[in-house]
């Protein structure tokens, strides 16, 4: 039997309304996997979605992008959907990039809207 799918879920404030309907859209698809979020995402997921088992870090300005960066470059992570707000300025953009940085090198799927991550989902989904 394979192991289920390491995902990593991250949404920035005005973001994580669109992570929640996500999830609730895909729950059958995510309860199979083995979910990673930052610390309020995480929450706002559990309590949307009660059936998802979520090990939720800290938040993302607290360390929770840097913990989830490490869990990539330990190749303890699979694939990574990040909800990014684009238009507001985040304290711990640093954070940010060095943690899609990692995604990059280590050459996991990283979708960063919406658009991106139905796809991704999309093709996860397939046999």
């Amino acid at each position: 039997m394979a192991s289920p799918l390491r995902l990593a879920l991250i949404a920035h404030d005005e973001k994580k309304d669109d992570m929640v309907a996500f999830a609730r859209a895909h729950a059958d698809f995510l309860a199979g996997c083995d979910l990673v979020a930052t610390g309020t995402t995480g929450q706002r997921i559990v309590d949307a979605c009660p059936e998802l088992k979520v090990r939720r870090l800290k938040s993302g300005p607290l360390g929770g992008d840097q913990q989830i960066g490490a869990l990539i470059a330990e190749s303890a992570i699979d694939a990574l959907i990040f909800f990014v707000d684009p238009l507001t300025p985040m304290p711990h953009d640093v954070d940010v990039k060095a943690l899609m940085r990692l995604a990059i090198v280590y050459d996991i799927p990283l979708a960063l809207n919406h658009a991106t991550a139905e796809l991704l989902i999309g093709k996860l989904r397939q046999p």
